[in-house]
């Protein structure tokens, strides 16, 4: 059975950034037969920064990566697993912020497996599968 992957924003910027063990990993992940989607959130965080920062050589390379690997889309399902994430993280020492909320509840609400080496913010959102493609 195949995976779907969730990459996050520092997993796309590592890959725009020539990050070897990353590419390896994306290449890896679809030999072996699974699928790769950017989250509607992280396509809006990585194209704001690319604006402000107006680095056109990686605007460029964002842009043929999205030719690629298909961006998903935000959905009634998604914003209520956010609003339950929200809800049932406030006022606990786990609290994350609206992005990674989103993000997390975009790979939950579509079954798929979140890549991020930032794992600290995800780890207490149950129901969320994780991966770090940084690490061996």
């Amino acid at each position: 059975m195949s995976t779907v992957y969730a990459l996050d924003t520092n997993m796309v910027s590592f890959f725009l950034k020539g990050n070897k063990d990353v590419i390896n990993r994306v290449r890896n992940a679809l030999m072996h037969g699974n699928r790769l989607v950017i989250p509607p959130i992280v396509y809006y965080e990585v194209r704001r920064g690319l604006l402000v920062k107006d680095a056109r050589k990686q605007t460029v390379a964002f842009d043929n990566l999205c030719k690629s690997i298909p961006i998903g889309d935000i959905t009634l399902p998604m914003l209520d697993e956010a609003a339950a994430i929200y809800a049932g993280h406030r006022g606990s020492r786990h609290t994350i912020g609206d992005a990674d909320t989103l993000i997390a509840a975009f790979c939950i609400a579509n079954g798929f497996t979140l890549v991020t080496n930032n794992t600290k913010h995800f780890t207490h959102i149950e129901g969320l599968k994780l991966a770090d493609w940084t690490k061996a």
